[in-house]
């Protein structure tokens, strides 16, 4: 799962890792989380500048931290202390939001200035023969927002979630709404209550649009492997395999 994510974040198509959206001040900030299911354990950082895959470190804070998530400056202090390597800020920018940015500077903020606000937050759910249950995201934000802002990506039950009695569950969208409802955790409990997993992703889709009039999206794991994934925004890429072994892509 972990490097599954980390292909997402090298990949300048997606606004995680390298290319991500730039801050007010034109610099990236990163965020991510890491969750296992079995023990409830989680790992997150925030606002990272200097951390080219957030979602290792992510996993380095859940796995050898005492506390569950660091930000700033701290987080990349116990990225050095961990052996991860640190980056130049500017290793994080891509030409492509860099031209983008400088549009929104000159004018009006759009959000069509930047290629990757279609393409969006990464995440992956991940299911192995033992039934431990995984799941992560990453981002790099919204476009032009304040320095230091956290959305719901690093948050656990908000951008992530993973139970092992139930699922897990990765989320994308507008973050401030997407804390409003806990989307991850209220998807969870809905496959908690018996919901199949479609019905469980819809029914969460369903509560962000209309307790936060918001828009966003999801992909989750039942505790048996069973997919699920809903999205009230114009599209959403998907992927997943298939409980026959075989691959299903979407857009």
């Amino acid at each position: 799962m972990e490097a599954a994510i980390v292909v997402l974040e090298e990949d300048p198509t997606f606004d995680a890792g390298f290319g991500s959206h730039l801050n007010r001040d034109g610099r990236v900030e990163l965020d991510a989380i890491i969750m296992d299911g079995a023990t409830l354990n989680a790992g997150a950082v925030a606002s990272v500048q200097r951390v080219r895959n957030p979602i290792r470190l992510a996993r380095k804070v859940m796995e050898s931290c005492e506390h569950m998530m660091l930000v700033g400056a701290g987080a990349e202090q116990f990225a050095a202390a961990q052996g991860l390597p640190l980056c130049q800020p500017e290793d994080l920018i891509c030409e492509r939001e860099k031209k983008a940015w400088a549009k929104c500077s000159e004018g009006d903020h759009l959000a069509e200035f930047h290629f990757s606000h279609r393409h969006g937050t990464v995440g992956a759910v991940a299911l192995d023969v033992q039934g431990r249950i995984v799941a992560g995201t990453s981002t790099g934000g919204t476009c032009c927002k304040l320095p230091g802002r956290v959305g719901d990506s690093p948050l656990i039950g908000c951008g992530c979630y993973a139970d092992i009695e139930a699922g897990g569950v990765s989320c994308t969208g507008w973050g401030e709404a997407i804390m409003k409802v806990v989307l991850a955790k209220s998807a969870v409990d809905n496959l908690r209550s018996g919901e199949n997993a479609q019905k469980a992703a819809d029914a969460a889709v369903h509560l962000l649009a209309r307790r936060a009039n918001g828009a966003g999206g999801l992909i989750l794991l039942d505790r048996n492997g069973k997919p699920g994934f809903a999205f009230n925004t114009s599209h959403m890429a998907y992927g997943y395999v298939a409980l026959d072994g075989s691959f299903v892509v979407e857009v």
